[in-house]
């Protein structure tokens, strides 16, 4: 796999990163709430997510659904029930107010991890492109370089990309019209995100 090629993929990858979604709602949400730091720890949950759905394509993902195709349904309707689940929380902590923008986080580090964890692991279009299109694009049997290449660029865009939206919107002017609006934005991007899982679990 030439070095075009590799550049190819991560171009691919970023568009796929910067494609709107449930991962960029919760990140939005949280940097706008909590702070830059609360956002910069759950865009390392999001781009681990996204590390270990490379990892299984790498390991042999698409085989193991054609072998078994209800487990990517099984994994389609989990995901969908989880992003319900996640609309439902900002529905339901829409009146909440925000903390001061110099408190500590009111979710821990280690939870906002696990958060963005989960939030990606539950994503079907992640498991659609790297069930399908990642393993087209890879060659039949990469070396531990070149594996070890493509999953690093795939992490640092990944999380590149959620940080750098975690940084502008922690900023004051947005967090400040974040604030005017929180009920209203929280119950938006909830339903947004909830319907989206509803989808996603009944298709």
């Amino acid at each position: 796999m030439t070095w075009a090629a590799i550049l190819t993929l991560a171009g691919l990858q970023a568009l796929i990163a910067i494609s709107p979604g449930p991962a960029a709602v919760v990140t939005i949400k949280t940097a706008a709430s909590q702070g830059v730091k609360a956002g910069l720890a759950l865009s390392f949950g999001l781009a681990s997510a996204i590390l270990i759905w490379a990892s299984a394509a790498l390991a042999g993902l698409s085989i193991v659904f054609e072998v078994a195709p209800y487990l990517q349904t099984s994994l389609r309707i989990a995901g969908g029930l989880f992003l319900i689940w996640i609309g439902w929380k900002m529905w339901r902590h829409a009146r909440t107010p925000m903390p001061d923008p110099g408190a500590a986080p009111t979710i821990g580090v280690a939870q906002l991890i696990r958060l963005g964890l989960l939030t990606n692991l539950a994503n079907p279009k992640a498991l659609a492109y790297f069930a399908a299109v990642f393993v087209g694009i890879m060659p039949a049997d990469p070396t531990f370089a070149i594996a070890l290449t493509i999953l690093t660029v795939i992490f640092v865009i990944e999380f590149a990309w959620y940080a750098a939206l975690s940084m502008a919107f922690s900023r004051p002017s947005p967090r400040r019209a974040y604030q005017r609006g929180k009920t209203f934005i929280d119950r938006a991007f909830g339903g947004i995100v909830a319907l989206l899982g509803a989808r996603i679990a009944y298709n």
